[in-house]
């Protein structure tokens, strides 16, 4: 049985870390967290400390060490994007393991910094990339691998996932401390991109604004078209009939991936791996840490070569562009 401490407890994604380390069979001692709506712990975790300013839970964690020589062997971290960073630092300066949340960092440089205080602290940071683990996903790679070498396949992933005014008085509707839309809602996306068909050639944006980004990017064995929006009004007008606020597409040669189950489990056999010492480190979440930072600072092309088709969707009635038309030239 080992000993966990999690950071971000009243967070969304919070649970699914929560029930992950009861079903491998280890302990919580604390939580953190600055809000204390927490009572989701109750069904996990009751007897689990908890803190709310973050010097109290550090004190806690060394006082459980002078006092009784117990220490987390590892930290959850389910932080805002912004956060991991220090989050993963405090981890390892406790002689803890960090398995954070995507994105990992928000820039590519942090992974540098982050892996000499591995090398100091003879600690590691696993990452959360559990789409590596669905099944459709495993499928697909043992297909596109089993293809002639010299096959580049054509894709096309559409992502949106509707989001109210809430959303842009939170830190997720913040650049600086979400890394944007093409972090927030697509850096798991193209991870898994760059883990089926190999290392980036060419990352162009066609669309980038507060609400939906699109581009595409051309890896070693295909040529993707991406778009991601977080607004109500991109859905298809058949999704929005039928009272849904996502729609999740991915088409490899015009064929859809089935993707829409097989989520229950995933961040469980993540856990899993780390415990085996076989997750997901520093290097594995290097590529598309990368891929979303050369977003968030590209020029716009506009509407130019390759892009999605949903791309142009609206676009010109945007209330936030202030020459829509310069897309479309």
């Amino acid at each position: 049985m080992k000993n966990f401490a999690l950071i971000g407890a009243s967070g969304y994604i919070a649970p699914r870390h929560l029930k992950a380390i009861k079903d491998t069979n280890n302990l919580l001692l604390a939580a953190l967290d600055r809000f204390d709506s927490v009572g989701v712990m109750d069904s996990y975790f009751p007897e689990a400390d908890f803190f709310v300013e973050p010097e109290r839970f550090d004190r806690h964690i060394e006082k459980l060490k002078l006092e009784k020589n117990i220490s987390p062997d590892y930290f959850s971290i389910c932080t805002p994007n912004y956060l991991h960073d220090s989050h993963i630092r405090m981890a390892l300066r406790r002689g803890a393991d960090a398995i954070c949340e995507k994105p990992l960092v928000l820039n590519p440089w942090n992974l540098d910094a982050l892996k000499n205080m591995e090398q100091e602290t003879g600690q590691r940071v696993w990452n959360i990339l559990q789409l590596r683990l669905h099944q459709s996903i495993i499928d697909l790679k043992r297909k596109v691998e089993a293809a002639p070498a010299n096959k580049i396949f054509d894709v096309d992933l559409t992502y949106l996932t509707s989001r109210g005014n809430w959303y842009y008085t939170s830190w997720k509707g913040d650049k600086d401390k979400s890394g944007g839309i093409a972090t927030n809602i697509g850096v798991h996306f193209f991870d898994m991109l760059g883990y089926i068909f190999g290392k980036l050639k060419r990352n162009d944006v066609h669309v980038h604004i507060h609400d939906r980004a699109a581009g595409y990017l051309e890896f070693e064995r295909a040529r993707v078209r991406w778009f991601l929006s977080i607004n109500f009004d991109v859905l298809p007008e058949e999704i929005k009939l039928n009272g849904q606020r996502t729609f999740r597409s991915i088409t490899i040669e015009g064929e859809e991936l089935e993707f829409s189950g097989g989520f229950t489990d995933l961040h469980t056999r993540v856990y899993q791996g780390v415990l085996d010492g076989e997750g997901y480190g520093l290097e594995d979440a290097r590529q598309a840490i990368e891929i979303v930072h050369d977003i968030r600072n590209a020029k716009v092309i506009g509407l130019k070569g390759d892009y999605h088709p949903f791309a142009g969707k609206e676009l010109a009635e945007h209330p936030f562009l202030k020459d829509a038309k310069a897309f479309y030239e």
